[in-house]
Order: structure tokens, then sequence, then C-alpha cells
């Protein structure tokens, strides 16, 4: 298995980690003011699915196993399962929506979505970069509040939590992140 520095570490990755495997969810590097620098990480247990945080020097190793990318239509969620169908074969899956991480309040139905798998066992779901949604409801602005200086909180229409430019009203179809559910831009058209 190659090796790789453990200040490399990304969401989605998967590793090997004390016999078992380990996908990433989350990695921050901190850097006390004595000593080394180290990296602390939020993953998820692929068999079990509990969560564990571990922290690594920097210049500590990692083992990582090779993922492979394979594009899936997103059909429908029951619970907490996402049926998903393989875009080449029509074959249908099953996988827990944790696999999603913070986006699956994003999914949508007919979504092409990329699956990491590790031999055949899929380890992350990645959603796309942006979606379209409409704004539930909207803070009215406050008078003398500057355009450019102050956003204001939103709800979309899956009930995402975002903040907004003051123009932007209920009703309105914006682009959001599905990474963070920042605001990018107005939807045209």
């Amino acid at each position: 298995m190659p090796k790789m520095q453990a200040n490399q570490m990304r969401p989605g990755h998967v590793i090997e980690h004390e016999g078992q495997r380990w996908t990433v969810l989350k990695s921050q590097i901190n850097t006390p003011g004595k000593g080394a620098a180290v990296i602390q990480v939020e993953m998820r247990n692929l068999r079990t699915g509990s969560k564990k945080d571990e922290r690594w020097r920097t210049i500590d190793t990692v083992e990582r196993l090779m993922t492979e990318e394979k594009e899936y239509d997103y059909l429908f969620a029951d619970g907490d399962r996402l049926t998903l169908m393989d875009k080449e074969s029509f074959e249908q899956i099953e996988v827990d929506s944790s696999l999603c991480g913070e986006a699956k309040q994003f999914l949508q139905e007919g979504m092409v979505l990329l699956v990491d798998l590790v031999e055949g066992e899929p380890v992350a779901i990645h959603l796309p970069q942006t979606v379209t949604l409409e704004v539930a409801q909207a803070d009215p602005v406050v008078k003398g509040q500057t355009a450019s200086s102050s956003y204001k909180p939103a709800i979309l229409s899956n009930g995402a939590k975002t903040m907004v430019p003051p123009f932007v009203e209920a009703g309105d179809r914006i682009v959001v992140r599905t990474e963070d559910a920042s605001y990018v831009e107005r939807a045209k058209g």
C-alpha cells in the first residue's frame, strides 16, 4: 500500500489505521505555540460506521488505500439508506447516507454522484460542487445596511440554512456550494 505524509490527508481519502479501514471526514492542521504541528483527523470506520478523532504529527506517515471513482445516479432515500444506480451497468446498490457527509442535505433525485470505491466497496460519495435551490425564507433587509457589508440568514427549500446578500428574497432561486452551504450566485433563467 502506498504511504503518504499525515499532513496530506484530505476528506474523502481512505486510510488503513490499526488494521482497519477508515475514511477521512475532516482534517485540520494545528500549530501549537511550542512543539511540532499536528494534524487532527475525524474519520469513520468503514466496517462499523463508528467515528473516531485521531492526531498525527505532520511528519508521520499513513497508509492510503487506492480508490476507484465511478458515477452513479441518485434514485431515492429510505431512512438513512440511499439507493444509487450504476450509470454503466444499471445495477442498483444501497449505501449509508453518512458516506455523503454534511452534503447529504443537498441530495436531489436524479443527481449524478461520484462514488469512491475500495475493492468494489463504496467508501465516500461526492455530490456536484453546486446545486440550485429556492429560498424558502429570508430575513428582511435592515434599513441603513449597506449591500456589500453584510449577508442575512436564509432558509432554503431543503431546510438548509445559509447566508445570502441583502437583495435575495424568498422565492428566489440561488446556487449554493454543497460543501459548506455557502451562497454562490442567483440562478440564471
